[in-house]
């Protein structure tokens, strides 16, 4: 009898082989893309999805046997929640898994910025020693930072900036005074903290409400020579053109972004010949602490399902039988 299928959009870790293997035999889609998950899902009872896996409702559809989806993050975007709950099958999610990985990126793409380090890498791997002479370096110390989205990878962040000095503002629409007050973070509106912050840094969700949310207008009430570092989503940002124009003219002094609307980007967009830019392939998350975290929170979640016990972070959890 021929085994029900584990399918995964990338390779899963031992632990999460040797949990989910008890259900089906696991395999790795040829391709992430709508079509070859369409054509591979067919036996699956469950999909583990990484990266920008396209869980359309037509892969959903293709899927007549499926009793669970599980992501290995907190970001479900490229999944079709309300096809998923339509057909009663539970997505289960990760939570705070990743959370001080993104946090500590954060502070590395600061520093790293306003220490100017590819810079002097670059300039001593040339022989010019006497560059030291030249441009001068920024700090943390005594500096603003604005922290878009005041959730769990926020509020770690603001802890892990405690040492360096600095004023820590923070926006989201959901209040935490209590929080707030005991990390001394100040909570503010946006215009506030955009006008106060020497780096801006985002933390917040992609949906409808936020495609976008950094826009012309926003980035324009910064204070000139600011820094921006985008370890969310690439969609809150309104385009890769406007972060190249602001860099051009300067009102940027730097930007990091470890994530793109499309995904992998365009290398040959001209915000990649910038020297004051840090990019990585939305890899912050992915850290091997994080990553042992994320996969055994999500396969025992899955396995939760299959043996009919309740998940610890179900997306859609209207679905679940009580």
């Amino acid at each position: 009898m021929t085994r029900p299928i584990i399918l995964a959009s990338q390779p899963m870790n031992d632990y999460a082989e040797n949990v989910l293997s008890k259900y089906g035999e696991c395999r790795v889609v040829s391709e992430m893309t709508e079509d070859a998950l369409c054509r591979e899902i067919g036996d699956a009872v469950a999909l583990v999805v990484r990266g920008q896996a396209p869980v359309t409702a037509k892969v959903i559809a293709a899927a007549p046997h499926l009793k669970v989806i599980g992501r290995t993050g907190v970001g479900y975007d490229t999944i079709d929640i309300s096809a998923a709950t339509a057909r009663s099958i539970p997505v289960v999610y990760t939570p705070g898994a990743g959370a001080r990985a993104v946090a500590e990126g954060a502070v590395t793409f600061m520093l790293a910025l306003c220490k100017m380090l590819p810079y002097w890498d670059e300039e001593l791997k040339a022989g010019n020693w006497n560059s030291r002479y030249g441009p001068q370096g920024g700090d943390l110390d005594e500096h603003t930072v604005g922290i878009v989205g005041f959730g769990r990878i926020g509020k770690i962040l603001a802890e892990l900036l405690a040492p360096f000095n600095m004023t820590v503002l923070a926006h989201d629409p959901v209040k935490d005074p209590e929080t707030a007050k005991r990390l001394n973070v100040t909570m503010v509106e946006m215009d506030e903290l955009l006008a106060r912050s020497n780096f801006l840094t985002l933390h917040l969700p992609e949906n409808a409400q936020t495609m976008g949310f950094i826009n012309r207008d926003k980035l324009s009430k910064l204070q000139k020579g600011s820094y921006l570092i985008n370890l969310a989503r690439g969609g809150v940002i309104e385009s890769l053109d406007l972060v190249d124009e602001f860099l051009t003219n300067g009102h940027l002094g730097g930007a990091a972004l470890d994530v793109f609307n499309q995904e992998p980007p365009n290398l040959k967009h001209p915000i990649f010949r910038h020297k004051n830019i840090l990019v990585s392939p939305h890899s912050m998350a992915t850290t091997r602490g994080a990553m042992t975290r994320i996969f055994q929170s999500m396969s025992d979640d899955m396995a939760a399902i299959f043996e009919g016990k309740k998940p610890k972070f179900v997306v859609n959890p209207e679905v679940l039988k009580s």
